[in-house]
C-alpha cells in the first residue's frame, strides 16, 4: 500500500487578482488624440476645397435652356477641353426655362468674350458636357453676372429620326429590287446594250439602232479622212510655192531688192534734175533781169538744155526698166516747166 501525501508537500494557490499597474494621464492623451485627427480631418477638408478651387475668386455666369436634363450641381464648364467654372446650382426661372449658375475662376475667366458661344451636349454614351467657344478673342470680356443662352445638342434625340430615315431607306430599296420593279427593266435595257455594243460598230449600233445606217457613216468618216489628207498635201504644196515666192520676189536677187535699187538710182537722177532746174532757173532770172544780153544767155540755155534732155533720158531709161522688171501701174509723164 502507498503511504498517503503530506500535507506540507501541496502547493498552496493565491486567489487574490493581480493589481495592474495605471497609465498616467490616459484621458489627457486620449483627448490630445482625438483633437489631433480632428484637426488632421479638417485640414485634409480645406486642403480638398482648396485644391476645388472653392477659395478662389469667382464671378457668376447663368446659362439659359429650355431643358437641363443632365446637369448637375458641381459639373464643369469646359473651354477648349479646360474646366475653368463649375455649375453651382440648377434653379428654375418665372418664365419656365432653366437657370444653371455657374462659377468662373477670375484666372480663367478672361477667356470668355461678349461674342462667345455655350452649348450643352448629350451624347450618346455618356453624361452631358458644358462647353464654351471663344472665336474672337479681342472681343470685349464677359461681364460678371451675365446671362446667356445655350445651345443644345442631344445626339440621343436624333435616333429615332435615323432608325426612321434608314427604314425608309430600306423600303426605297426593296420597291426597287423588286421583281417588278422599273430598276430590273432598266438592268435588263443596258445588258441588251451591252452585248450590241461588244459586236463589231456595236456603239454606232446602238446610236442608230440598225446597222446600215452605222456603216454609212463609217463610210462618210472614211471618205473625210481621205478629203483631208488630200488637204494636207495640197496645203503643203502650197506652202513650198509661197515660200518660192518669197525667195523670188523678197530673197537676196528677189525683184524687191532689184526694185529698191533701181529706186535708189531714180532717186539720183531726180537730185540731178533738181540740180540743173534750179540752174535754168537762176538762168531765167538773170535773162529777166538782163534783158540786153539775150544772146549769152540764150547761149548759156542751150547747154542746159541739152543737160535736161539727157537728164530726161536716162528716167526715161530707168522707168523702162523697172516697168519691165516690176509692172507698176503708173504714169511716166514728166512735164518740164
Amino acid at each position: 500500500m502507498s503511504a498517503a501525501p503530506d500535507p506540507q508537500d501541496t502547493p498552496v494557490l493565491n486567489s487574490e487578482p493581480v493589481a495592474h499597474q495605471a497609465v498616467p494621464h490616459l484621458e489627457l492623451k486620449a483627448r490630445l488624440l482625438l483633437l489631433f485627427t480632428a484637426l488632421l480631418i479638417v485640414a485634409a477638408a480645406l486642403y480638398l476645397l482648396h485644391a476645388r478651387g472653392v477659395f478662389e475668386p469667382t464671378q457668376t455666369l447663368v446659362l439659359a435652356t429650355d431643358d437641363s436634363e443632365g446637369v448637375v450641381a458641381g459639373m464643369d464648364l469646359t473651354f477648349s477641353g479646360f474646366p475653368i467654372g463649375r455649375v453651382r446650382r440648377v434653379e428654375l426661372a418665372p418664365d419656365g426655362n432653366v437657370r444653371i449658375v455657374v462659377d468662373v475662376a477670375s484666372k480663367d475667366a478672361h477667356w470668355l468674350r461678349t461674342s462667345s458661344v455655350f452649348t450643352m451636349v448629350r451624347s450618346v454614351v455618356g453624361g452631358t458636357n458644358l462647353r464654351a467657344f471663344s472665336g474672337m478673342l479681342n472681343d470685349p470680356p464677359l461681364p460678371d453676372g451675365a446671362e446667356r443662352q445655350v445651345l443644345r445638342g442631344d445626339a440621343s434625340a436624333e435616333i429615332p429620326k435615323v432608325i426612321a430615315q434608314a427604314r425608309e431607306v430600306l423600303e426605297n430599296i426593296n420597291a426597287m429590287t423588286g421583281q417588278d420593279a422599273a430598276l430590273r427593266s432598266t438592268l435588263a435595257s443596258v445588258q441588251e446594250v451591252a452585248e450590241r455594243m461588244k459586236g463589231p460598230q456595236g456603239a454606232l449600233r446602238v446610236l442608230f439602232g440598225n446597222e446600215a445606217d452605222a456603216k454609212k457613216l463609217v463610210t462618210a468618216l472614211d471618205r473625210t479622212n481621205t478629203l483631208l489628207a488630200r488637204m494636207d498635201q495640197l496645203a503643203a504644196r502650197v506652202d513650198g510655192l509661197a515660200g518660192k515666192a518669197d525667195t523670188q520676189v523678197f530673197g537676196q536677187e528677189g525683184l524687191v531688192r532689184d526694185a529698191r535699187t533701181t529706186m535708189r538710182q531714180l532717186d539720183g537722177l531726180l537730185a540731178d534734175t533738181r540740180a540743173s532746174l534750179k540752174k535754168v532757173d537762176a538762168v531765167l532770172v538773170e535773162v529777166q533781169g538782163v534783158g540786153a544780153n539775150v544772146k549769152a544767155a540764150t547761149a548759156d540755155l542751150g547747154p542746159l538744155r541739152a543737160d535736161v534732155e539727157a537728164n530726161l533720158r536716162k528716167i526715161e531709161g530707168l522707168i523702162n526698166e523697172i516697168n519691165r522688171k516690176w509692172p507698176f501701174a503708173r504714169d511716166t509723164q514728166i512735164k518740164l516747166p
